[in-house]
């Protein structure tokens, strides 16, 4: 009778451990899920951030050009001073373009995620302007001529 006993216990015990495997399995299935997706959040965070960068060296790029054809006027020869604002401006709308290519072709998709993208659209608007207002810069330090 003892052994039968002793069987029962076994039995439940068992049943019990199937059970707790079988919720912790759950949560870990649940687990690695939120883990994958948050790291696409992550991601996309990662994007946009890497987008801003290039805008802002764009940025940078184009204020130095643009500074650098006034600041060089008089301290080097003229072609000198000009091709040095151009090279900087038109590394300003590299940026630019390199921004929204990178953005637009992350490589890889990542899995799905609760972040959502930047607008295409979007991208391509603001860093159209800043292409435009680049060539704008350029054709002011090729044509102007500096004060006297």
């Amino acid at each position: 009778m003892s052994d039968i006993r002793d069987r029962g216990r076994a039995t439940e015990k068992l049943a019990d451990s199937a059970d707790d495997l079988s919720e912790s399995a759950g949560r870990h299935t649940e687990s690695a899920d939120r883990r994958t997706q948050l790291a696409a959040d992550r991601t996309i965070l990662a994007a946009e951030r890497t987008y801003a960068a290039w805008v802002r060296t764009g940025l940078a790029s184009l204020a130095s050009g643009v500074g650098a054809r006034s600041l060089l006027e008089g301290v080097v020869p003229a072609w000198l001073a000009v091709s040095t604002g151009s090279l900087l401006v038109l590394f300003a709308a590299f940026c630019f373009v390199c921004a929204v290519w990178r953005e637009m072709r992350p490589g890889a998709p990542p899995p799905r995620s609760d972040t959502r993208r930047l607008p295409p659209l979007l991208l391509i608007g603001v860093n159209g302007i800043l292409v435009l207002v680049t060539l704008a810069a350029l054709l002011g330090i090729l044509i102007v001529e500096p004060p006297e």
